[in-house]
């Protein structure tokens, strides 16, 4: 794919979403960074993205987003689902309020942005979308059952998608970051404290909090740089796994089977 291609990436504001529009400016691609925060994309702006305010679970934000794509450049070439929430805590203490919006986001308002933009994609018969899953696509974890839930149907949504878009020409790929340094894990956190930080729970809650204290993360960088990798690879791969520990934990949970990885989940959070 050449460089000159148009590319609409979500969740653009912030870690792993600027750090890619940064990488793709650099290369020559016409980049629509969208995200609520506008004013956090500034600097995008100034490097020569097209910066553009956009909630992905409304749709009204979805249709003006790409119909100013189509009137300015024809349509969109590359579409990164990079936005994601991580509202965590005990499955008990999440509301069902709290829960759809999470999947809302994570799940639904890809969904529907990449229903967008497949009809350009189709027609001309080429096209990539890059979904952001996460390792824990293939994990389980703890308090995360919301979040982790939300992944595992992007994961099986993109493998359906992959096969369905293939006699079009169109490549569907998934990227699985594993622990990345952004203010995404910080906010996470302090909702799982906030949610169950107290009650039944609060012990695990400590357990975790301490875990993913001394995790720390790889620089998003290094999920930008697989994510240009997908984008500009001949044949990409249906995933690619990047960042701190995402490799050796999906392995090490295909290796144990369910009974010994409960186990090793249960040594971790005393």
């Amino acid at each position: 794919m050449s460089n000159n291609q148009t590319v609409l990436i979500t969740g653009a504001s912030a870690g792993i979403g600027k750090e890619t529009a940064k990488q793709l400016i650099d290369r020559g691609y016409s980049v629509y960074a969208a995200a609520r925060r506008t004013e956090s994309m500034k600097d995008l702006g100034n490097l020569g993205a097209t910066v553009i305010g956009m909630d992905v679970t409304k749709e009204a934000d979805v249709q003006t987003t790409v119909q100013q794509i189509s009137d300015e450049r024809g349509g969109i070439d590359v579409l990164i689902n990079n936005a994601g929430c991580a509202d965590q805590g005990a499955m008990e203490d999440t509301s069902p309020e709290d829960a759809r919006a999470m999947f809302d986001v994570n799940v639904f308002g890809l969904a529907r942005l990449t229903q967008l933009a497949l009809p350009y994609m189709r027609e001309k018969g080429d096209g990539r979308i890059i979904n952001v899953s996460s390792a824990g696509g293939r994990l389980y974890i703890p308090l995360c059952s919301w979040y982790i839930a939300s992944k595992h149907a992007v994961e099986g949504f993109s493998d359906c998608l992959r096969n369905e878009l293939a006699p079009f020409g169109i490549k569907v790929v998934i990227i699985e970051p594993g622990a990345i340094q952004t203010e995404f894990e910080d906010v996470s956190l302090r909702k799982t404290a906030e949610r169950s930080g107290s009650g039944p729970y609060a012990d695990m809650v400590r357990s975790f909090l301490r875990m993913n204290a001394d995790l720390g993360g790889s620089h998003p960088s290094v999920i930008a740089d697989v994510i240009l990798e997908a984008i500009e690879a001949k044949k990409p791969k249906a995933r690619y796994v990047a960042g701190k520990l995402a490799k050796t934990t999906i392995r090490t949970r295909r290796w144990l089977g369910d009974g010994a990885y409960d186990r090793l989940i249960a040594s971790m959070m005393k």
